[in-house]
């Protein structure tokens, strides 16, 4: 296990998040990250709650942002090294946005993720 402070994994984000190709992040509509201690559920080191671009249609209007929480405490836990650290949040971030593209998990693991 890996402590990493608060404003630190918040960087850590940040720094994930500018990694996302600008065209990609243009197109992301709606949505914010946010950096929670504690998942609802153990296992969950990333959590997508909205509604994917693939999946809005003429109806899309006045709805509330999707939510991409990104979960300190786990991805701690099951990191030796700041630099492991610094990997999971890339991916999580990455998998996270994916699901906010209509990507699900299946597809994501087909392409290595």
């Amino acid at each position: 296990m890996v402590e990493v402070s608060r404003e630190k994994f918040e960087e850590l984000v940040a720094e994930a998040l500018d990694t996302i190709p600008r065209e990609l992040a243009q197109v992301m509509e709606n949505v914010f990250m946010v950096v929670v201690d504690d998942p609802p559920e153990p296992g969950l080191l990333g959590l997508y709650t909205g509604i994917p671009l693939t999946e809005r249609g003429d109806w899309y209007a006045g709805v509330l942002p999707d939510r991409i929480e990104i979960y300190r405490n786990p991805i701690c836990e099951i990191c030796e090294t700041e630099d492991e650290v610094v990997e999971e949040v890339q991916i999580t971030v990455v998998h996270e946005i994916a699901h906010h593209f209509g990507i699900d998990d299946e597809r994501l693991h087909e392409l290595g993720w």
